[in-house]
């Protein structure tokens, strides 16, 4: 084998800096200046460069190199393909934002003291490149619980909380859960060979039923760690119980890992895809991105509104695998590369806008101390910086062109209308009824963009702390500039990435997009007379029509004015009380979607002095799934604890019948 290119050892010494830098914030462990003013930006620094390298190659060749680590007959092995670049891209971008934010974010006294933040946070960062670049599943696993555990202190981080452990206990057990699903997958790729490398389990030949063994199998590991709906509960919990900037990277990046994950063993490890894979894939992301769609339209709190909504967008990208399998297992490669380019692109359009959502409401609650919508309102005014970039990423995630989010959804719409006829009559029934479905996700993730911003930044403040809010500082607006930049460039230029997109796309389906990316400005997802989409002519013909109306006003427009009193719609003096509540908001879906939610509602009688109205909206699943294994749990561990009596004589006589049990079995 050829020397690896020297960027393949660049992209190995990103990780490596990550966690020198996390270690050098135990050196001055109390010091807010050492570690927000010299780490974090330096953390960002390496997070640039890893997104430039993987970038710069993300045509170039595969290549791979064993390291001189690990444990013996075990060595570690990466690999450098064009899906892994991808989302080493995604992480370095990312994380660049995020790390620049962070550096005037976090302050001292809140929770985990500064130092160890900082190591816990470049930990997170480092195992999530590992993860991406790991060629062997000793090397993946130590690096997929480095993730889970470093991202566990982190979520834990006001650890003094009685529900920030219980969020945190949650999201570290289901994602243990999650790991067992990934390594008995690993262990069903091996095929009985013993060989822990997965050049191994690309070469293993299985049986259709041990091939579809390991892919549900992956898909139970993988979707644990992304929030598929049911492995969802803890993603609610642990995101509002997160610092700011921690939720931006588990729900912009750490989220897509997991995409990462089942994209890598479905097309790259999997020597076979069957068409049924992808319906059951497709029917999961279509009812998860329903699921998290109508419950962020009903939320009260704003980081669990933002939760909700990755979930819906983790459905999005789910249903874009599941299509690029059924058309992959049917040899329909164009539209197999299609939902695959849309799905990376989903990716990277979810990463920046989500994290840029996500550090919006860490400014706000530094502003105001508060994340319950119905305590804020009137924001733009205090927060003139936040409030405008945070527009850009609502619209993004809201998916309005000429943003980024339009794209990747526009095209995933494609693939669905574009389908030809499919071998199986019921699969072309289901395809039309996707897109509808599809559609409908969109239209309301619109509603709830419109509910997220107009509740906290548009009206009148609701409270005094809203009214006295400060706007961020100038690195948390670097940050954020970073990520709308991302938004933006991405919206109006999609071509030249998805044109490098086709590498991806050729290593893992072996087809591309093509000659559908000729034109710069003009993207055609099948043929130009089928479709196209071109946003800088979007963009500027909506500039020139604001302009030409300006203009117009400007000089058609007589001068002459008339004064009078306004109607005031009955109400002369308008206050935050007559301005629509976060609850108001949501009460059309809750009752159209009444069946999704588990609604208490304590309502006030005629009789009572002081009425209250309350309504308390959970989830169903939790209830009919996890409610009764935990109380099992219980239940079993009670019994356990009865056999203990604290008494030497009776371990004795425990530990005597043991071995007179084993003798009888040997006999």
């Amino acid at each position: 084998m050829a020397d690896p290119n020297p960027l393949l050892y660049a992209t190995l010494l990103v990780p490596v800096a990550w966690v020198a830098i996390g270690l050098l914030g135990l050196v001055r462990g109390r010091s807010v200046l050492w570690v927000g003013r010299t780490l974090f930006p330096l953390g960002a620094l390496a997070g640039l460069a890893l997104g430039l390298v993987a970038l710069a190659s993300l045509g170039a060749p595969t290549e791979s190199l064993t390291l001189p680590l690990g444990l013996a007959q075990l060595a570690f092995h990466i690999r450098l393909d064009a899906l892994a670049r991808f989302f080493l891209l995604l992480i370095g971008f990312t994380s660049t934002g995020i790390g620049v934010f962070s550096a005037g974010y976090f302050r001292a006294g809140e929770g985990t003291a500064p130092g160890l933040l900082c190591l816990q946070y470049h930990v997170f960062l480092a195992s999530m490149a590992v993860v991406v670049i790991a060629d062997d599943a000793y090397l993946f696993l130590v690096a997929w619980e480095t993730m889970a555990l470093s991202s566990y202190f982190l979520v834990t981080t006001q650890h003094r909380l009685p529900e920030i452990r219980r969020a945190g206990f949650i999201y570290l057990l289901i994602a243990h859960l999650g790991a067992i699903g990934i390594l008995l997958c690993f262990g069903v790729m091996q095929a009985g060979n013993w060989q822990f490398t997965f050049d191994a389990m690309r070469a293993a030949q299985l049986t259709p039923v041990w091939a579809s063994t390991a892919f549900f199998l992956a898909l139970f590991g993988f979707g644990a760690k992304a929030g598929l709906v049911p492995l969802h509960v803890w993603l609610p919990e642990a995101h509002p119980a997160a610092p700011s900037p921690v939720s931006a990277l588990m729900s912009g990046v750490m989220l897509e890992i997991a995409v990462y994950g089942v994209l890598r063993v479905t097309f790259d490890l999997l020597h076979v895809q069957l068409w049924w894979w992808g319906l059951v894939t497709l029917g999961l992301g279509l009812f998860t991105s329903l699921f998290g769609a109508v419950f962020a339209a009903v939320q009260t709190d704003m980081k669990r509104l933002l939760a909700y909504s990755s979930i819906e967008n983790i459905g999005i990208l789910f249903l874009g695998v599941g299509l690029s399998i059924i058309f992959h297992a049917f040899h329909m490669s164009l539209l197999a590369a299609l939902a695959l380019a849309a799905t990376l692109y989903h990716c990277l359009n979810h990463a920046l806008s989500k994290s840029l959502l996500f550090l919006s409401t860490g400014s706000v609650l530094h502003a105001t101390r508060e994340r319950s919508l119905g305590k804020l309102g009137g924001l733009i005014h205090r927060m003139p910086w936040v409030a405008w970039l945070a527009l850009v990423g609502t619209l993004a995630i809201a998916g309005l062109p000429p943003l980024n989010g339009f794209v990747s959804e526009w095209l995933l719409l494609q693939a669905f209308l574009f389908t030809p006829d499919l071998p199986h009559s019921y699969v072309n029934m289901l395809l039309p009824m996707g897109a509808a479905a599809l559609a409908l996700v969109a239209a309301l993730a619109a509603y709830v963009m419109v509910k997220f911003y107009g509740v906290i930044f548009l009206g009148q403040p609701r409270e005094r702390a809203a009214r006295e809010a400060q706007d961020c500082g100038r690195l948390e607006r670097i940050g954020l500039l970073w990520l709308a930049a991302g938004c933006v460039l991405l919206g109006i230029f999609p071509v030249p990435l998805l044109a490098l997109l086709n590498n991806v796309s050729r290593g893992l389906l072996g087809a591309s997009l093509g000659t559908q990316l000729q034109h710069w400005w003009l993207l055609t997802p099948i043929a130009p007379e089928r479709a196209s989409y071109s946003p800088v002519v979007f963009m500027l013909s909506t500039v020139v029509l604001v302009a030409a109306v300006v203009l117009g006003v400007r000089l058609f427009y007589h001068g002459r004015i008339r004064k009078a009193a306004p109607w005031g719609c009955g109400f002369p003096l308008l206050t935050p009380r007559m301005q629509d509540t976060a609850e108001g908001f949501g009460q059309p879906i809750r009752q159209i979607f009444e069946p999704f939610f588990r609604i208490q509602r304590a309502l006030p009688s005629p009789f009572d002095t002081s009425p209250h109205y309350r309504v308390r909206v959970e989830d169903h699943f939790w209830y009919a799934l996890y409610a009764p294994i935990a109380g099992l749990v219980r239940r079993i561990s009670s019994l356990a604890g009865a056999v203990q009596q604290g008494r030497i004589s009776v371990y004795l006589l425990y530990s005597f019948l043991t071995l007179i049990a084993l003798l009888a079995f040997v006999l």
